[in-house]
């Protein structure tokens, strides 16, 4: 079985692991490199650094159509792959590549389809506190993640569990599945089943916006709304008009108007929400560094009645 794997994030890094240790991996595409944090230094990608330092061959193409893509299109052709395998690598496929493969290309997504088509399927899935999730492998076809369903693989979401946790446990669910599955495409065994589009739902990139906490929703959205958006872009509220990054959340007893420190002691941090209230285990205030609650308490910078907006 030769494969050609399409993957950029640390999310497809198990996944190419997977195959490369059972099947011959004929180039590894990844997303170009790009500048990145506060110094905009140029980073390259999980998957290349993960191939490179293997002796596979990559591929960064800035593009995949237009002249850059059809000459793109012909160099994956020349290599006859059986198998496209592609994990979170950033770009839509055009038709023409996905055409290429004798098998098909196949793509392992973090989520229980139809259920978050897109970008982020894994923070909206803790984000609307759900309490499941998965991995699903389709045959990728023109549409956005609406190919047939060739396997899946359940696993509960946890009380406390961040989309970056999350993302672990499923990047290495998502591997184990992976080889199963190309397995039975080898043998000619693996099924396909459509997916329902009426029960489809869409799970777009996030934006920075989406880490400010709305206290008046109950304990146990916001709760999903700060574990959702961990590690990125990072739960805050305003404190005075300045953003206060919160962390670790956990639901506990109590009231008051939503956004107001109601417990600040030995007890820890506790906030009140809509319904019930929040317990936060670490946080940021402006202009200083991540600490344990009881360090920011200890050190008067959050006070009861203090209110996060």
């Amino acid at each position: 079985m030769k494969i050609v794997f399409f993957g950029s994030p640390d999310f497809a890094v198990p996944s190419l692991a997977a195959v490369a240790a059972h099947w011959d991996v004929l180039l590894v595409v990844a997303q170009p490199d790009r500048p990145a944090g506060r110094g905009q230094k140029v980073h390259a990608p999980a998957v290349k650094l993960w191939a490179e330092a293997r002796g596979l061959k990559v591929a960064q193409p800035q593009r995949l159509k237009g002249d850059e893509g059809l000459a793109f299109v012909e160099e994956l052709r020349a290599l006859q792959p059986d198998v496209f395998v592609v994990a979170a690598y950033g770009k839509i496929l055009p038709q023409a590549l996905l055409d290429v493969p004798r098998l098909g290309p196949f793509n392992v997504h973090g989520s229980l389809l139809p259920m978050y088509r897109g970008a982020a399927p894994i923070q909206w899935s803790v984000m609307n506190g759900d309490i499941e999730t998965g991995v699903t492998i389709m045959k990728m076809e023109a549409g956005l993640d609406t190919g047939p369903i060739v396997s899946v693989r359940r696993t509960p979401i946890g009380q406390s569990e961040t989309a970056g946790q999350l993302f672990d446990r499923l990047s290495k669910i998502g591997a184990e599945l992976l080889v199963d599955t190309v397995r039975g495409i080898e043998a000619g065994r693996a099924t396909q089943t459509p997916q329902d589009h009426a029960l489809a739902t869409l799970a777009p990139m996030l934006t920075k916006e989406m880490g400010h906490l709305d206290f008046s929703k109950s304990a146990r959205l916001v709760s999903a709304q700060a574990r959702g958006v961990d590690p990125w872009p990072g739960a805050y509220a305003l404190l005075s008009g300045e953003p206060v990054k919160l962390f670790g959340p956990s639901i506990v007893d109590g009231s008051g108007v939503p956004g107001t420190v109601v417990v600040a002691d030995k007890r820890g941090l506790h906030i009140a929400c809509g319904q019930g209230a929040l317990s936060f285990a670490e946080i940021q205030l402006p202009g200083r560094k991540r600490l344990e609650v009881q360090a920011v308490i200890a050190g008067r910078g959050m006070r009861e009645g203090a209110i996060l907006a």
